[in-house]
């Protein structure tokens, strides 16, 4: 089948809005005692002489117990002061592989490969020939990826009888280690195969049975795993009795694609699923007609089937703003980050939805701020997150910046100078605190 052409608006259309004037209260009115002035205060913090995104004026930016406020601070509130930085709402990492990174490490270097086997293969050299445990370098990787501004992530964390469970448990080691900092989701991923790899389908369910894992992930169920239906039956049936969410990666870019969507489509009917199944990546989804996608994206929003891309190129990324038209849930990640299957990456999602904008060839300011709305409240969104819009009673993660305006942000990637999560300064100028 041929692929219509892509063009910028049917991929990313429409800006969201990203703060508004209301999340804010007026600097005289800051001293003034409020609600929890007393002997207990409320955590409070006064971030003095914020910019907005749609503002010209600086304002004082008002935290209390981890949420932004109206209401005047209590008394004794702590002060940090902003210097006229723009407040733009914290990033989130849709889909990343953290258990498999190099990063931090010694250079990797690669070798040819040809398909998922062989890249499977790979993962498992290289993780035999790394000094350091998988917690530390997921640890080194997260950390990062808070400090350029992500405030939660979905972590795939590879399970296939050559690991075993030790990928699951060094990414919750690296989790608890940043609690406060990031939040964070763990996907049991059978990266090599449900039914190809005797032992996967037992270590997913003792993940899924011991409470280690927030959802239970598959692979290609045609293409690669060649038993669609049984595997599709045992990622949901551990769903549905251990009451866990379902992230599948699905990379087929014809029919067999649209088969599987089909069958999740199917599966989260029957077992009233709705709101906890995400699809990755999703190629297949691009290379429909127009009718057909729409068709898909209704189905698809009747059950809240979410979906995620990691934008990897102009045939591949899926059409955004056609999908969010329909009320799809879409988010945005980071993928590999050095691993064996790509020396680049970052886990840097500003960085990303540069990337989003450059495959995409955006050149309006909508546009470019779309870039940045699908990173920051899509992933929220895919993650069942209350979004960090700079709105009252919205979570206070934000990340402060020199910047213009936010399409010059998208474009410029400007170093996050601090970086606050539920109201903490938890990093400042590319380090964690």
């Amino acid at each position: 089948m041929t692929p219509p052409p892509l063009s910028r608006r049917n991929v990313l259309a429409g800006a969201a809005s990203l703060g508004g004037a209301a999340a804010f209260t007026p600097a005289a009115a800051q001293a003034a005692p409020g609600p929890g002035a007393g002997p207990h205060p409320r955590e409070a913090v006064v971030f003095r002489d914020v910019r907005l995104p749609d503002a010209r004026q600086t304002v004082d930016l008002t935290v209390v117990d981890g949420r932004i406020s109206d209401r005047p601070a209590p008394r004794g509130a702590s002060v940090v002061d902003a210097d006229g930085r723009m407040a733009l709402p914290a990033l989130v990492d849709a889909h990343i592989h953290p258990d498999k990174t190099s990063w931090g490490g010694r250079w990797v270097t690669r070798e040819p490969a040809s398909g998922i086997a062989d890249y499977c293969a790979q993962d498992v050299e290289l993780y035999r020939t790394q000094r350091r445990p998988v917690g530390e370098r997921a640890y080194g990787l997260m950390r990062h990826a808070v400090t350029r501004g992500t405030r939660a992530m979905r972590a795939h964390a590879d399970v296939a009888p050559a690991y075993g469970l030790a990928g699951v448990e060094g990414v919750a080691e690296a989790r608890d280690r940043l609690a406060g900092a990031l939040d964070v989701q763990i996907v049991a991923f059978p990266q090599h195969g449900v039914v190809r790899a005797p032992g996967t389908a037992e270590l997913l369910t003792s993940a899924a049975r011991q409470g280690l894992v927030d959802l239970i992930g598959g692979i290609d169920p045609i293409s690669f795993d060649g038993a669609p239906e049984e595997q599709l039956d045992l990622v949901f049936d551990l769903a549905d009795r251990y009451g866990v969410g379902v992230d599948i990666h699905l990379h087929d870019r014809d029919e067999k694609g649209t088969r599987v969507l089909r069958g999740i489509i199917e599966r989260t009917r029957a077992l009233s699923l709705r709101g906890r199944v995400t699809v990755s990546h999703v190629f297949c989804l691009p290379f429909l007609a127009e009718g057909a996608l729409r068709s898909m994206a209704r189905e698809l929003a009747e059950l809240d089937i979410a979906l995620t891309t990691v934008a990897p190129n102009e045939s591949l990324v899926l059409p955004v703003a056609v999908l969010r038209e329909h009320g799809v849930r879409v988010g945005l990640g980071s993928d590999g980050v050095r691993d064996a299957w790509s020396p680049f990456g970052n886990a840097d999602m500003l960085h990303r939805a540069h990337l989003l904008g450059w495959i995409t060839d955006v050149r309006l300011d909508e546009e470019l701020a779309s870039c940045y709305t699908v990173g920051a409240h899509g992933g929220a969104d895919v993650m069942g997150l209350a979004r960090a819009d700079l709105t009252p009673g919205s979570p206070a993660d934000f990340v402060l910046v020199r910047a213009e305006c936010l399409p010059q942000v998208v474009v410029d990637m400007p170093r996050r100078d601090m970086v606050v999560h539920g109201g903490r300064v938890v990093a400042r100028d590319g380090e964690l605190i």
